[in-house]
Order: structure tokens, then sequence, then C-alpha cells
């Protein structure tokens, strides 16, 4: 699994263009190949600051999405921004689930 993080300082008089943008993004961006899961976040003590999570099956669908028209409008709110948008892309090789918690609090009973 992929995620990604994508944190962006948006110009305050230009907070309601990018807000839109980002949720005109989230339907569409499901609907690829691959997207597991994609979420625009506020801040809530900063409503100027947003945060875009993505999970992606493989770096193959990511990179797909990156170089897909959708992602460069997203590049392209660049100018919109206060400062350069963080961004963090972490690759997982494995997860667990409630069953750790299980496991983990079952040995500590004992």
């Amino acid at each position: 699994m992929i995620f990604v993080r994508i944190t962006m300082s948006v110009l305050p008089e230009k907070q309601l263009e990018v807000m839109q943008t980002l949720l005109s993004m989230i339907e569409p961006t499901e609907m690829e190949t691959g997207c597991l899961s994609y979420a625009v976040l506020s801040n809530i003590e900063d409503s100027n600051s947003f945060s875009l999570l993505e999970e992606w099956e493989t770096r193959e669908h990511l990179d797909h999405h990156i170089m897909s028209h959708r992602f460069g409008v997203l590049l392209g709110t660049k100018t919109l921004l206060s400062e350069p948008p963080t961004i963090h892309i972490h690759t997982v090789a494995q997860s667990e689930g409630i069953e750790a918690i299980h496991r983990i609090r079952n040995k500590r009973a004992q």
C-alpha cells in the first residue's frame, strides 16, 4: 500500500477557490483504478490549511494518478498557495488490525 499526504497553505483570499477545486477532485479520483481512499481535510485551527490523504494499492497506480490531468490541476493550484505544498509518499509493507490489539493485550493479561 502507498499513502500520500499533501499539505497546502492557501492564500486567505484564495481559500474558497482551492477548497472547491479539492472537493471537486474527490469523487473522480476515488473512481481511479487502484485508489483505496482519497480525503480532503481542513485544519480546524487554520482555515487556510488543507491536507489531502490518499491511499493507493500499488506504486504503479499512484504513478498513473500523478501523470493524470487531474493531478496536474492540483499542481496548478500552487499559484494560490502562500508556500509550496509539502508532499509525503509512504510505502507500507505490512498492516495490522484489531487482531494485533487483542494479541498484545492478551499477552499483558497473562
